[in-house]
């Protein structure tokens, strides 16, 4: 009887100390806003010339409400999760994708979320 006593101590004891170990830290993935020329590479897209991401929430742009900001820089992102948004008919244009951002190298890549045209047209790349 002693033996399993001391198993099951041994079980419990195991079982505390595994519990006061520290949680698992979670990696965030930010929400972003990028602007850009959307370009066509076979069955992928990219955002080329496109701006720095900056900080923003998952939705379009507001009805009525004008873009203020740059719409070329020296950045390209590969778009993923782009069926829902008509990207064939957003080739060669400049836009507002939002989504979660996925650092990486040699491009980042956006997980969209968004899609708001910004011109029919893309502006030349900045210098």
């Amino acid at each position: 009887m002693k033996p399993l006593c001391l198993a099951l101590l041994c079980v419990l004891a195991a079982g505390t100390a595994a519990a006061r170990q520290a949680p698992a830290t979670t990696t965030r993935v930010p929400v972003v806003a990028v602007a850009g020329c959307v370009v066509q590479d076979g069955t992928t897209y990219a955002l080329r010339s496109a701006t720095e991401p900056t900080p923003s929430i998952a939705n379009g742009l507001p009805a009525g409400e004008a873009y203020k900001g740059p719409t070329t820089g020296p950045n390209t992102f590969q778009l993923l999760g782009t069926s829902e948004f008509d990207m064939p008919g957003h080739v060669g244009h400049t836009v507002l994708i939002k989504g979660l951002l996925i650092k990486a190298a040699p491009n980042s890549r956006l997980n969209v979320t968004s899609v708001s045209r910004l011109s029919t047209s893309c502006a030349p790349a900045p210098k």
